[in-house]
């Protein structure tokens, strides 16, 4: 899968995904009344974000080669929110988009089995398998250990498939545990992770020398992502953090290889709510959110492909 996806980066000369992290107070409100009722219950909050999420996917897939779907703003909307979330992946995968489901899932044994069988897998249902929501990546927690990662592993395998599993995290407090260092007091825990995760992915290694065992990597720690590169060469690192976090393009640089490979950047708010940015709110109007997310699309993709050429790292010659 991690083959596919570099494909996809270097045929739209885009390393970016979209982040579908909507919450119903970042719809216009035209949209929210199309889709209330007497009053807006989680069916029809649900609705309409599925309905934003569409009219943006429309305007953005021929430019991105993934959407990143944040599992928790669909759940918090009760059963109506999940079916948004699975209509989210089912449209976006229609239209030819990568799906990474940001779900950070983890557990030991059967329980970890059953999460990666419902999110990259198939579930047995007696008489013939099929995949509950058959997403291309999804993001996952180590703190439990191979007991907890394995599983997602075989699902890698046995599905083609990929995980970004956390590393180092755009948070502010992530230092409160990841920077602790270890007994040797040289190793700090983010590091051991890191080390662990890059041995996890030596048998799931593609074509262009990459693991579908990625990690996640923040952009607002560039001093750390640029010491990870070098630490785990065969590893792409989902970043998130850019825009509305912090992070801008000299920032992600830092996680990207020689060839400018080996990463992926993730913006949600800052495209999503672009039409509430003073730079696109005077040129589009809210009904024109879709536009507007486009236009800070191409901005982010022209602002990042400038740093990467500046640096020699460029990934589509």
């Amino acid at each position: 899968m991690i083959d596919i996806l570099i494909d996809r980066i270097i045929d739209k000369r885009n390393p970016t995904v979209v982040g579908l992290d909507t919450r119903i107070e970042y719809l216009p409100s035209e949209l929210i009344n199309k889709h209330k009722r007497r009053t807006l219950d989680f069916k029809s909050a649900s609705d309409a974000i599925f309905d934003f999420n569409r009219q943006i996917i429309d305007k953005v897939y021929e430019y991105v080669p993934a959407v990143k779907v944040q599992v928790a703003y669909y759940e918090m909307y009760g059963i109506s929110g999940l079916q948004a979330f699975y209509d989210t992946c089912k449209y976006a995968k229609e239209k030819g988009l990568l799906v990474i489901g940001d779900v950070k899932r983890n557990d030991i044994g059967s329980t970890a089995e059953a999460y990666a069988n419902a999110y990259l897998g198939r579930t047995n249902l007696i008489e013939q398998e099929k995949g509950a929501f058959n997403l291309d990546f999804i993001t996952i927690n180590p703190y439990l250990g191979i007991d907890g990662v394995k599983p997602f592993i075989k699902a890698c395998e046995e599905y083609n498939k990929g995980i970004f599993i956390l590393v180092k995290t755009s948070n502010p407090s992530s230092s409160d545990f990841q920077d602790l260092y270890l007994e040797d007091k040289k190793t700090k825990v983010y590091e051991k992770v890191a080390n662990k995760v890059s041995k996890w992915g030596d048998i799931t290694i593609g074509n262009k020398g990459y693991s579908s065992v990625g990690a996640v990597v923040g952009a607002t720690h560039p001093n750390e992502a640029k010491r990870l590169r070098v630490d785990m060469p065969h590893t792409y690192f989902l970043v998130p953090g850019y825009g509305a976090q912090g992070g801008g393009a000299e920032d992600v640089c830092k996680s990207f290889d020689n060839r400018g490979l080996g990463a992926i950047v993730n913006a949600s708010r800052s495209i999503i709510c672009a039409y509430r940015q003073d730079k696109w709110k005077q040129k589009y109007s809210s009904s024109q959110f879709a536009k507007a997310a486009l236009a800070e699309v191409l901005d982010m993709k022209e602002s990042i492909n400038a740093v990467l050429e500046q640096s020699g790292k460029i990934y589509w010659r």
